[in-house]
């Protein structure tokens, strides 16, 4: 599965910003759909998962929701209420259904395939 991250961008706290992550493949439907990001000096942290549920990070919760179009091939995270520690690059990353119940499937270890990241920027 080949994975292309958009929609990043420089924003002001308060403000959205809607991510997209279009995906290559004609198995879309099948997989563990998510949402990394890594901030300067830290590790990639889980931001959300999406197959016929979905789970977000305490951090992110209320404020961010993810979707996916299976039609389109695409996964989308809309972030409201950004707060300069949402600040980071963001990964979108798909791994096999299976993931959804091992101890991994909110770890980067999880997961197969990874997009090339979109920078989010969040000022004060």
């Amino acid at each position: 599965v080949q994975l292309q991250a958009s929609g990043g961008g420089l924003v002001q706290a308060g403000g959205s910003l809607r991510l997209s992550c279009a995906a290559g493949g004609r198995t879309f439907s099948s997989y563990l759909m998510a949402w990394f990001r890594q901030a300067p000096g830290k590790e990639r942290e889980f931001v959300a998962a999406i197959s016929r549920s979905t789970f977000y990070a305490d951090s992110v919760k209320g404020r961010f929701t993810i979707s996916r179009d299976n039609a389109k091939n695409t996964v989308y995270l809309q972030m409201n209420n950004l707060k300069p520690e949402d600040t980071a690059v963001y990964y979108c990353a798909a791994a096999n259904r299976d993931t959804l119940y091992s101890s991994n499937r909110f770890k980067e270890q999880g997961y197969d395939y990874w997009g090339q990241g979109t920078q989010v920027t969040v000022s004060s």
